[in-house]
């Protein structure tokens, strides 16, 4: 079982001072936070894409690169890459630097986004969005697999007869998972493909998620892959803190304000106290509270869904950078042992 970190970089207003900080600050936090997490024994730490006023890492690879060189073992990959509206070839070789850097360490989560401002800015149709995506995982996976890259060409890319990309990786196959949201289309395409399966399990019940990872393994299994090397990732909201009732007092705010403006933008109804309460029960996707909580619902995680890996998406908005660190610091010396001392007793 790994266990890590993602993080889209935020820079919402602080909800308790409406302080906003730069991306540049916020960019050196999250630096100093992959350092941390590696040098408490995480397996990952993922940053998301996006190219809106309040996240900072609309280039992931950059991000990871500047902490490829100081750190040692923590694997480093983007959580997602929103493919569609990115020209595979750039990908490939951005996340290939990277590779180079950290002595094969990256990895490539391709997904279509959760937000739409990508593709008016990269001049995209959002009616196009899953041709887009069909079209340049294509063309991703040929990269991987050829130096002199022979592709035929589609409809929103042109062919590309026998050159070479470079740099080439470290990793031979560079690592490429994909996103997924949770539809039945995206599952199968994963397990038809032979591809690592990551989840955003962000609401309802981690359990629900069940089905879609046996539908993912028995498309595996139908396409001559072997569904038991395939792993499953998920992607889910959380923090710790010492105990849990600080825990949940520290990530509240952050979560509520967050929640209520995309909700606001989405039509979703207000993000309320009992949401949040209901949310981080032992049954619901928040894994928020003392070491002993949250590693109780990773175990749980792995025991009724089947992911692998687990990634604590934190923080959620805007907290302060100590508090963050110290739940770094909580994930990888007090979590993960007892997650991996439970499923050893599975095994």
């Amino acid at each position: 079982m790994e266990i890590g970190i993602s993080t889209f970089v935020e820079t919402s207003p602080d909800p308790q001072t409406g302080e906003v900080i730069s991306h540049a600050q916020r960019l050196k936090e999250v630096v100093e936070e992959i350092i941390l997490a590696d040098q408490v024994g995480l397996d990952v730490y993922a940053v998301g894409e996006h190219h809106r006023e309040d996240y900072a890492a609309s280039n992931p690879a950059i991000v990871l690169a500047a902490a490829a060189m100081q750190t040692k073992r923590i694997r480093l990959s983007s959580a997602v890459t929103v493919l569609s509206s990115d020209d595979p070839v750039r990908v490939f070789q951005a996340f290939a630097t990277v590779d180079g850097l950290s002595d094969g360490r990256a990895e490539i989560m391709a997904g279509r986004g959760s937000f739409i401002e990508s593709f008016p800015l990269f001049g995209y149709d959002l009616d196009d969005y899953h041709e887009l995506f069909e079209e340049k995982l294509d063309l991703l996976l040929r990269l991987r697999e050829q130096e002199k890259v022979q592709w035929p060409g589609g409809r929103h890319r042109a062919a590309i007869p026998g050159l070479g990309v470079y740099p080439r990786p470290v990793q031979q196959p560079l690592p490429v998972w994909i996103a997924s949201g949770g539809t039945p289309e995206s599952v199968v395409r994963a397990g038809q493909l032979g591809l690592p399966l990551a989840l955003a399990i962000i609401g309802g019940s981690p359990a629900q998620f069940a089905p879609l990872v046996q539908h993912y393994k028995r498309a595996a299994a139908r396409a001559g892959h072997d569904p038991a090397s395939l792993p499953v990732a998920s992607h889910s909201h959380g923090f710790i803190a010492d105990t849990t009732e600080e825990a949940a007092e520290k990530f509240f705010p952050s979560t509520q304000s967050v929640m209520n403006k995309i909700g606001r933008e989405r039509g979703w109804p207000p993000y309320t106290r009992a949401s949040y309460d209901a949310a981080r029960s032992r049954d619901g996707a928040l894994y928020v509270g003392s070491p002993e909580t949250v590693a109780a619902k990773i175990v749980d995680l792995h025991r009724n869904v089947g992911v692998t890996r687990f990634l604590i998406h934190m923080p959620l908005g805007t907290m302060p950078h100590h508090e963050v660190m110290r739940a770094i610091e909580l994930l990888g010396t007090e979590v993960a042992p007892r997650v991996r001392a439970a499923l050893e007793k599975d095994a």
